[in-house]
């Protein structure tokens, strides 16, 4: 893709930090919500990052994560992917399904089912932050999930995606409740020409 995603300004990195942290409310809600119980979400760190650094980010291309990916189709298209360590993925299904924390020690099918729905409202959660702000109309895929090294399930979006993106908008998300802290990384990776249609909708552009 073009070189805008690299040249972003301090003023643009904060409308896209102030964007993410919008989605984080929006999605500490919802949890809250599915799970009654108080959940808090912060956006510690957005950052822009070329695709082939996304594993260091999540501990290296061997750490062992579960991923949630999404296409995200309308005028800004992109993907979406949910990155989190296997050890935290666990944690939030104990959450979800009202276990004892520790558990889960592996994922049956209704387990993923409870993570493809997380990846879904983070998704939507996000994606509805951003039409907010941008006053453009952006659908989520259905989601996929994929329980692996951080490096193969990176090479499996990176032969999907072909030459749409190649480098990503990280928000890092956190969560936690009374007790529990949560850890994951959600990664915007734009096609070409979409983060200038997503900073102009903004009214950002310099």
């Amino acid at each position: 893709m073009s070189e805008d995603i690299l040249s972003l300004t301090a003023l643009q990195l904060d409308a896209l930090r102030e964007i993410g942290n919008v989605g984080a409310g929006n999605a500490a809600t919802a949890l809250s919500q599915i799970l009654n119980k108080k959940i808090d979400m912060s956006v510690p760190k957005v950052a822009i990052l070329p695709l082939g650094e996304v594993p260091e980010v999540v501990g290296g291309p061997d750490s062992m994560v579960a991923g949630v990916y999404l296409r995200v189709f309308g005028p800004a298209p992109g993907s979406i992917l949910f990155l989190l360590p296997r050890e935290s993925a666990f944690c939030l299904v104990d959450m979800l399904m009202g276990k004892e924390h520790g558990t889960t020690q592996l994922l049956n099918s209704m387990d993923e089912s409870a993570l493809m729905e997380i990846g879904n409202i983070l998704a939507g959660a996000y994606l509805n932050a951003l039409s907010f702000f941008t006053k453009l109309t952006l659908l989520p895929s259905i989601p996929a999930l994929a329980l692996d090294m951080a490096g193969a399930i990176l090479s499996v979006i990176l032969i999907q995606l072909g030459q749409m993106g190649d480098h990503a908008l990280v928000i890092e998300t956190e969560f936690s409740t009374e007790s529990k802290g949560v850890s994951g990384h959600f990664f915007l990776i734009p096609d070409p020409g979409s983060l200038s249609t997503i900073l102009s909708a903004i009214g950002v552009t310099e």
